[in-house]
């Protein structure tokens, strides 16, 4: 890297950072790539590394392993701390908690999105989020403890706890994580428990909107309202979450309030964008929307700074839907105009193009919006599962995943990564803790930062994988 070459800085190795980098690969200027985790993660699929079917690998790549070929691209870890958009300086820390100060002449930030408990924070601690890999672990590692708590229990009342599973929000997220482990308990299962019949789980799906996943098409809702309860799902609409504690959930429907008596929870309701949104949009003196999500141009830079770009989920442009492919094309689109403007050449304003949007159910069942056309069953789990082929990173991780994936069409009891691994599991089951003092319906402690939170909508927003 050279001091007279355009400097480049870009916040975040999601999908719209890891696309604005290798849409840079020909362009003579230099590249610095900073993230608070070392990898890029193909969120899409991180239910599917949670019900035990991949392994984290195949869906979360090392980012030096992604971009090695670019010579001109600079991979850093560090969290950034501060953004001076006046003297275009990036602040952050290491690991180590050593500053890093990065000097830029353009900036793309695409810092994604986390969680959002709509104003019900003190849900956290009861209701378990998605959005890291580290979360993936957790959650897979909870829902497999869970079985094991039942067989350990004795009172008929503590075992029914133990296997009532209650998943917040039916958005694609809620539905393909409700569908496996309804999998899990029905399919999978039944056979590995002696004390426990794992056919017993109750699983229930809540959603605030009056059916599943509210933006796709009325035939796809009734499909998948089916689909899950023929696979024995709960499915309950029009009803929200409205209390939680340790050993139970509080809801109204239709009928009213009821509490529900369940140890494990899982929140797949809605998310918020990135606080360096809020962070960006007090410096440029704009205000956010209710997801916190900073207002851009329509070429994607903060309003007052055309060195500034802001991408992917953390922005409100257009009414766009937080998901996959509004990022990815936002990422090679300010790429672009980057390229434009050292030629000295105009560039239009974006424009998203809709390729669709898909969700899947459970075995050889999903749903599909795409071309134009309406797709179930079977056709769409392999729609599915090629257009999620494609977007993954890496020949080796494409058939690695794709490898399991048609196992699992033939043998639908496949489930090779059940291993519970976070520390005092095992030791501490008769107790109802994890090694760590928390109760054990609450994900384990982490011990490192959190990863780059990138995510979709709310559930109430179909998240586009194509």
């Amino acid at each position: 890297m050279t001091e007279d070459r355009h400097r480049v800085v870009i916040v975040g190795g999601g999908f719209g950072g890891l696309n604005a980098v290798r849409a840079l690969d020909r362009a003579d200027l230099d590249v610095t790539l900073v993230d608070r985790t070392n990898h890029h993660l193909f969120q899409p699929l991180l239910y599917q590394v949670a019900a035990g079917i991949l392994p984290p690998g195949l869906i979360a790549p090392a980012l030096r392993s992604v971009i090695k070929k670019e010579g001109h691209v600079r991979t850093l870890l560090a969290e950034v701390d501060d953004i001076d958009i006046d003297d275009k300086v990036v602040h952050g820390h290491g690991p180590d908690h050593r500053p890093v100060r990065l000097p830029y002449d353009t900036l793309i930030v695409a810092a994604g999105a986390t969680h959002s408990f709509f104003g019900n924070d003190h849900f956290a601690p009861f209701a378990a989020a998605m959005k890291t890999v580290e979360d993936a672990r957790y959650l897979r590692d909870g829902i497999l403890t869970k079985f094991e708590m039942a067989e350990i229990a004795t009172d008929p009342r503590e075992r029914a706890e133990w296997l009532t599973f209650v998943v917040i929000g039916a958005g694609p997220t809620g539905v393909e994580l409700v569908g496996q482990i309804a999998e899990l308990a029905h399919t999978v299962l039944p056979r590995d428990y002696r004390m426990v019949d794992t056919n017993e789980a109750r699983i229930i799906l809540l959603e605030g909107a009056g059916a599943v996943l509210p933006p796709f098409a009325p035939k796809l809702q009734d499909y998948t309202h089916r689909q899950l309860e023929k696979m024995g799902v709960e499915v309950r609409v029009n009803t929200l979450a409205v209390d939680m504690d340790h050993h139970t959930i509080t809801v109204k429907g239709p009928d009213g309030l009821e509490t529900i008596r369940a140890r494990t929870r899982f929140w797949a309701a809605g998310v918020q964008a990135s606080p360096l949104a809020r962070m960006l949009a007090e410096k440029a003196g704009i205000e956010v929307d209710r997801a916190g999500r900073i207002p851009v141009q329509p070429d994607c830079t903060v309003p007052g700074y055309p060195n500034v770009f802001a991408i992917g989920d953390m922005v409100s442009l257009n009414k766009l839907p937080g998901v996959a492919q509004p990022a990815i094309q936002e990422g090679k689109y300010v790429a672009k105009i980057i390229e434009n403007r050292l030629d000295g050449q105009p560039t239009p304003p974006f424009k998203y193009f809709d390729k669709g949007s898909m969700a899947t159910i459970g075995y050889r069942a999903a749903v599909a919006d795409a071309f134009g056309m309406k797709f179930t069953g079977l056709i769409a789990y392999v729609m599915w599962m090629f257009v999620h082929m494609l977007y993954l990173i890496g020949w080796g991780n494409r058939l690695g995943t794709i490898y399991t994936w048609l196992r699992a069409l033939v043998f639908s009891k496949n489930r090779g990564h059940r291993i519970i691994t976070f520390e005092g599991a095992h030791a501490r089951l008769d107790e109802g803790l994890t090694g760590a003092g928390r109760p054990a319906h609450v994900l384990p402690p982490r011990a490192a930062p959190a990863a780059q939170e990138r995510a979709t909508e709310p559930a109430s927003q179909a998240r586009e994988t194509s």
